[in-house]
Parts: C-alpha cells; structure tokens; sequence
C-alpha cells in the first residue's frame, strides 16, 4: 500500500513569498498575466485595473500564509511570460475588497506577475 502525505508549504517561506510580493507591489514592479481577464475581475470587485498597484499593495497586508490555498511544492506556470514559475494561491476574507477573494501570483525577475484577483469561486479556482 502507497501512502501520501499533503504537506504544506512552509510558513517562513510563505511569509518571504507575501513580503516580496508586497515589496514589488509598492515599487509599482507588477505584469498582469491575462490583462483582459484581470481588468474583467477588477471591475466586478470595484475597481478599475488602473488602481492594480494600490490595491495588491493593501490586499497583501491583509493575507497570511495560513491563508495559502494552493499546493505544496506549488505548482508552476505554463503561461509562457512566467514559464515554470512557481504559483502562489491564497483566499481570504478581504476587508479591502468586501468579500471572500482569491488571489494567484508568481514572482519572476523581481515582478509580481498577477495571474489572478476575483471572487473567491468555491467550485473552480484559475
């Protein structure tokens, strides 16, 4: 019998992982993956895509690594602008945003790469 074991991702590492992302926000480093789709999601949680920098920088307070909903070791990208880069998930309840979000992010050549910002989706995840 084959047993596997879910293991998490570190907190130290996530910890590291929301402060880079925090940092790179705030110096404005920020590519958006899918610009069509993350404009669509901005607009139905409130806010235009212009105001994409203000806003991570204010979501990434909010998150803590117990709130990392991917997988360990996590997954890498097939996106070819961040080609094999790990993937950061995370849900939480946003103040800032008003309700359950989502979040998805690599972090490529010191940018944040915004792969995803919506409505926590409970059946489907990006």
């Amino acid at each position: 019998m084959i047993l596997f074991m879910y293991e998490e991702a570190s907190y130290p590492e996530l910890k590291r992982k929301i402060q880079k992302a925090r940092e790179t926000a705030l110096k404005n480093y920020i590519s958006i993956v899918n610009p069509v789709s993350v404009a669509t999601d901005a607009l139905e949680l409130g806010f235009s895509v212009r105001d994409i920098s203000n806003i991570l920088f204010d979501i990434l307070k909010e998150i803590k690594p117990h709130d990392y909903a991917g997988q360990y070791p996590p997954q890498h990208s097939y996106e070819n602008s961040i080609l094999e880069s790990e993937l950061f998930a995370f849900k939480w309840d946003s103040t800032q945003l008003g309700c359950k979000s989502y979040l998805k992010f690599a972090l490529k050549e010191n940018r944040l790469w915004l792969v995803s910002l919506h409505k926590d989706r409970k059946d489907k995840e990006d």
